[in-house]
């Protein structure tokens, strides 16, 4: 799912002196979570310290069992991830050991999905057990629970590869989840608790909408990944043609990721190969800045996830392979610095990072 990843500022800080000194820093060595097997398992990677060349390597890597993984996000220091199973929400350090758990919500939790917010201080998660209603708990990062939602009984339309698919979003205390609406397109419903302190939240009334294919968070509102483009939501949920993001164009994307570059918000957009039919799409990257969204690379494929960290640099997952691009050096010249870092995963989900 998508996420978004912001890093404290004294992890840029090396990042910005070389980029105005032009010298050579070394950056700190980084650590990378990555949900795979399916979710039976995680890769936890120590990268050697890279430097302003986009070097890196890795150089330590593990693997932990997990039963029923779901997804992996960093929470506020860096230095623990949020693993998320179909149980329930746990805290892991960088070695895979496990701290203390997310608080248990008041049902039998059956988790699908898990998203956080811009400064990854709410968790959201959705759960879907059989013969049951959906509904989502709302986390801080400190485990506790905020509020929980049971939602209207779903009508999904027949699945298709190109139906559109559950994703959620969360800003501040207030959630937004899209599915697939049946008739065509996308339902939306914003959650939030109409009075401080309540324990459940009001759901609001389905919004059909056209098909939303991803959410994400960025600067103060959640943008859409439609077929005409990446669009805001409006204030009651529904994608704003109007403010579709001209950097991008008005192509279909499937997925859109977010998080910090330095000073800048990037925002990350791809159409799925699988869903083009194509052998591959361009990943495109946007700094708020340029005229047109900058081409990571020509031929992403089959990607699950991807992820910026606090050194400029760009992680992108697919079923079997992890690869590393320089943001920094790419926005600002156009050299990505490509490079494999793992290409012998099976069933790749998800992955995050983690600071020593």
């Amino acid at each position: 799912m998508p996420r978004s990843r912001r890093a404290p500022l004294t992890l840029l800080l090396p990042l910005l002196l070389a980029a105005c000194t032009g010298t050579e820093e070394t950056l700190p060595p980084l650590r990378l979570a990555v949900l795979t097997e399916g979710g039976s398992a995680l890769r936890l990677l120590t990268l050697s310290a890279v430097d302003s060349a986009g070097g890196g390597t890795v150089t330590a890597d593990a693997r932990v069992p997990v039963t029923e993984g779901v997804d992996v996000d960093a929470l506020p220091s860096g230095r623990t991830f949020a693993l998320t199973r179909a149980a329930g929400v746990e805290v892991r350090a960088g070695d895979g050991s496990l701290g203390a758990p997310f608080a248990t919500p008041p049902f039998t939790p059956c988790l699908k999905a898990a998203v956080t917010s811009a400064a990854r201080d709410r968790l959201l998660t959705f759960s879907g057990c059989p013969n049951d209603a959906g509904r989502l708990a709302l986390y801080r990062a400190d485990g506790t629970l905020i509020w929980t939602a049971l939602l209207p009984l779903d009508l999904p339309p027949a699945a298709t590869p190109d139906t559109p698919p559950l994703r959620l979003a969360v800003q501040g205390d207030v959630a937004v989840m899209a599915r697939a609406r049946l008739g065509g397109g996308s339902e939306v419903m914003r959650v939030a608790v109409q009075t401080p302190g309540d324990a459940e939240a009001r759901v609001s009334d389905p919004r059909p909408t056209v098909a939303i294919r991803d959410l994400a968070p960025y600067g103060t509102q959640i943008v859409a990944a439609t077929d005409a483009g990446l669009q805001p939501l409006t204030e009651t949920g529904e994608p704003n043609p109007a403010g579709t993001l001209a950097a991008f164009g008005t192509g279909r994307y499937d997925r859109v990721w977010t998080g910090a570059g330095g000073a800048r918000t990037l925002i990350a957009a791809w159409r799925d190969n699988r869903l083009s039919g194509n052998a591959w799409e361009p990943l495109r990257l946007w700094d708020g800045r340029l005229t047109t969204a900058a081409t990571v690379t020509a031929t992403a494929s089959g990607l699950r996830d991807l992820t910026f960290t606090p050194d400029g640099l760009l992680y992108t997952l697919s079923e079997t392979t992890l690869t590393q691009f320089d943001s920094v050096s790419g926005l600002n010249g156009g050299t990505w610095k490509e490079r494999r870092i793992l290409s012998d995963l099976t069933g790749a989900r998800a992955l995050t990072w983690l600071v020593p």
